[in-house]
């Protein structure tokens, strides 16, 4: 479950008002007890408060007395009542202030309010379960004897409700980054997610919002908010004009805009920056910061609020960033993204960015890891910085640099780096991998320590990021340190994926569509031990030929031969990255191809040929596989050994991202629109 976080008082007002209603207390203070360990005679009686609702209400107070536990009675006085403390804490109440304090995003934290519910009633029954052995000697706390004390304090029917609504809920979750945390399976534990849907009759459709003319970049979805990047096509400010690098920012529940970071195109070279491309990356969101490689190649930290909330610095010059270069800084506004700090990747790393600069940011403790976007230029034969890094470690915190690969293969990158790296816990040990453009597949050490953060900014700048999902459990250096006060990061093992290609003078096979060197889109996926990589042949310049890979990532060194468990081969060019659920691995080709492969053995189950090209990853959720197109059609089959169809949506526009589900509702996105997919609802398009 997604850490929970500070959100809008009008949601936590509407969330409380709805607890109220479901349990029948609608803005009354309830008798409650729980928690007591004293030894008391059961004799006395305890009005325990529960306030429920707003304060509106606070001279409208019931009180029921609950017999058989300890504690003292509030003191009733004419006209508003003074509301009196118990002498012993009530649990139910206790938690129910943590959870609405820490939980202020509304209807769809539900489950986790439940849960605070749930272990106060657990607190609850232990305590009735020792005043019963106190008065009746039992020796024992069998589960008649809970049932008939629920019964007995009328707490049954709450227990009831509570289990059966959290267990429906039990999967919604934030989706915060590409993939899983941070195996990069693409796999989602949702539940109750359409087998089909209908825009133009509206038919499971909650809302639709408009993007620009091309979108790459997969949606994320975090803190009651849905990000996604895109191109300027259709501006959403009139202030910004022309081709742009747009990062999204959208409210989960109605598709409303809330900001949006807009960046100018690079304008030395189109290949640096191509137009109409858009921001392709996919953003990733740890606590309130969100974290994205822009189309400029810088990496940006943001505050998930925007401006709307103030300009948290220590960055404070969001106007000159949003200029074209060479023209007065542009006036912020509350539409625009504050920006907290950001890293250019060129003038900071030494990198070549080539196309669109692509990287899903993976976060592991307080660091930042990234691969860097380094590839050939303009003329697809030449690399410009061969000793630039192609996966570099920052400071989450302030954007410093830390570490970086130092292998020194950049002349070896036959088109760009633009596979993000994943991380798994191998023999009790943390390790990257990270699939890297010149065909070889890394494992790297992270690196310990904690950063250090900036005390220089005021206190509404300071970071309240959440704990990565992850914590770190190596705590030496793995990592040697530079001239340059930049740590080079320690390999563990890597394995050469296609050993027979050339390895030297890579570019002299560009465009050369029978033979030459194989390189990576997809990420690399750690399941169980295993790495399951896809790569081959570029699909804009190299050979045809592609696979998907099984590697053993136990071992250490040099495991090209060693390390290989099966090798399955691919119709042709892969972007995808692989999924893998239940023993099945599932993973698309340019091919036009969906692979259905055992995950033990490399055999193919089934396939299936789309109608169009496949650049998009297969999603799997709720026993279905979701994939979309470039000829715009969007299918869905069951996750199963046995093929099986389950439906196809023409959506009329090309598709690159990879479905997301978040919290009940898939997210499906075209070059042009982002559809947010629910049973039951009805949105035309």
């Amino acid at each position: 479950m997604a850490p929970r976080q500070a959100g809008r008082p009008p949601l936590a007002w509407k969330f409380h008002k709805l607890v109220a209603q479901i349990f029948n207390l609608p803005y009354r203070r309830l008798a409650a007890c729980a928690g007591s360990t004293s030894t008391s005679t059961p004799e006395r009686s305890t009005p325990c408060r529960l306030q429920v609702g707003d304060t509106a209400q606070r001279g409208k107070v019931a009180t029921k007395t609950v017999r058989g536990l300890p504690g003292r009675s509030g003191s009733k006085r004419r006209g508003r009542p003074k509301i009196s403390e118990p002498r012993l804490p009530c649990a139910a109440s206790a938690a129910w202030k943590a959870a609405r304090r820490k939980n202020r995003r509304g209807l769809r934290r539900f489950r986790a309010i439940l849960i605070d519910f749930k272990s106060a009633l657990h607190g609850l029954g232990t305590a009735l379960a020792r005043k019963t052995r106190e008065t009746s000697g039992l020796g024992t706390f069998g589960g008649c004897t809970c049932l008939q004390l629920l019964a007995q304090y009328r707490l049954l029917p709450w227990v009831v409700l509570m289990l059966v609504v959290s267990g429906s809920m039990a999967e919604a979750a934030d989706q915060p980054q590409w993939g899983h945390a941070w195996t990069r399976n693409m796999i989602s534990d949702e539940r109750g997610l359409p087998d089909s849907f209908d825009p133009k009759a509206g038919r499971n459709i909650k809302w639709t919002a408009q993007l620009g003319t091309e979108a790459h970049s997969t949606p994320v979805v975090a803190g009651g908010r849905v990000f996604i990047g895109t191109n300027n096509g259709e501006p959403r400010d009139p202030k910004h004009k022309g081709d742009r690098g747009v990062l999204m920012c959208f409210d989960e529940r109605d598709g409303r805009l809330l900001w949006q970071l807009v960046a100018p195109k690079r304008e030395e070279d189109p290949y640096h920056d191509w137009p109409n491309s858009g921001m392709s990356s996919p953003a990733t969101v740890e606590g309130d910061r969100v974290y994205i490689v822009s189309n400029r190649g810088e990496v940006v930290c943001l505050d998930v609020h925007g401006l709307g909330n103030g300009n948290d610095g220590p960055f404070r010059e969001e106007g000159a960033h949003m200029a074209r270069p060479g023209t007065p800084p542009m006036e912020p506004g509350p539409l625009d993204a504050d920006i907290i700090w950001l890293f250019n990747l060129t003038t900071g790393a030494g990198i070549w960015s080539h196309d669109a600069a692509h990287s899903s940011i993976l976060i592991y403790g307080d660091h930042l890891y990234l691969n860097t976007g380094t590839g050939v230029d303009n003329t697809h034969r030449r690399i410009r910085t061969p000793d630039a890094p192609s996966l570099v470690v920052l400071d989450k915190y302030t954007g410093r640099l830390l570490a970086r690969e130092n292998e020194r293969n950049a002349s070896r990158i036959f088109h760009c780096t633009w596979a993000a790296p994943s991380l798994g816990i191998v023999n009790g040990r943390p390790l990257v991998f990270f699939a890297c453009g010149d065909g070889i597949v890394y494992a790297y050490e992270t690196i310990s320590g904690s950063s250090r953060r900036e005390e220089a900014h005021d206190s509404k700048s300071e970071i309240r990021s959440q704990k990565s999902e992850i914590e770190p459990i190596v705590r030496t250096s793995a990592a040697r340190t530079t001239d340059g006060g930049v740590s080079s990061l320690s390999k563990a093992w890597w394995f050469d994926f296609d050993p027979a290609a050339p390895k030297e003078n890579v570019h002299r096979y560009n465009s050369n569509r029978q033979e030459g060197p194989s390189n990576f889109y997809g990420m690399p996926v750690f399941h169980k031990g295993r790495i399951y990589a896809a790569g081959g042949g570029d699909l804009f310049w190299g050979k045809n030929e592609a696979w998907l890979k099984c590697i053993d990532a136990t071992q250490t060194g040099d495991i090209t031969r060693s390390g290989q468990v099966w090798t399955y081969p691919l119709v042709k060019h892969t972007v995808s990255t692989p999924a893998i659920h239940n023993g099945l691995v599932f993973i698309a080709d340019v091919g036009r191809t969906v692979h259905c492969v055992d995950a033990e053995t490399g055999k193919a189950n089934w396939t299936h040929e789309l109608k169009g090209d496949i650049w998009a990853s297969p999603l799997v959720a709720d026993g279905k596989v979701y994939i979309g197109t470039r000829r715009g059609d969007f299918w869905a089959f069951a996750a199963a050994k046995v093929k099986q169809i389950l439906s196809t949506v023409e959506l009329g526009s090309p598709i690159s991202a990879t479905a997301t589900a978040a919290n009940g509702v898939l997210y499906v996105a075209t070059m042009s629109r982002l559809y947010g997919i629910q049973v039951g609802a009805n949105g035309a398009d």
